[in-house]
């Protein structure tokens, strides 16, 4: 395991850590600090640091802002299910299947849209 490789692993983490921690204190800012691209920021700059590719980042984050735009359905009917009463597995698992669905629907468009 490579050096690069650890300080990436501990850093990843470090922020997931941090995430959590700040969630147990205060619902809004632990939603805030969760909303914000994090891993986005991290997958980016890791891509960026492994092959020092510009338009690599640059096309691998306008794909995560469509598959973001997918997933979001995932928070509202885990909300919707939660607030309903429901089992917090079956509502994580109803949320699961919607984001899978989401973001299954969002690669068939950009796949179709592809000349």
């Amino acid at each position: 395991m490579s050096l690069q490789f650890l300080l990436k692993l501990v850093i990843t983490v470090a922020v997931v850590l941090v995430a959590s921690a700040v969630a147990k204190r205060s619902g809004w800012l632990g939603a805030l600090v969760a909303s914000l691209p994090l891993t986005s920021l991290l997958v980016l700059t890791w891509l960026y640091a492994d092959t020092r590719d510009t338009q690599q980042v640059a096309d691998m984050s306008m794909n995560i802002f469509w598959f973001v735009l997918g997933s979001l359905p995932f928070f509202v009917v885990l909300a919707l299910a939660l607030r309903q009463g429901w089992n917090i597995g079956l509502a994580f698992a109803a949320a699961t299947v919607t984001g899978f669905a989401g973001v299954s629907l969002v690669q068939w468009l950009l796949t179709r849209s592809v000349p």
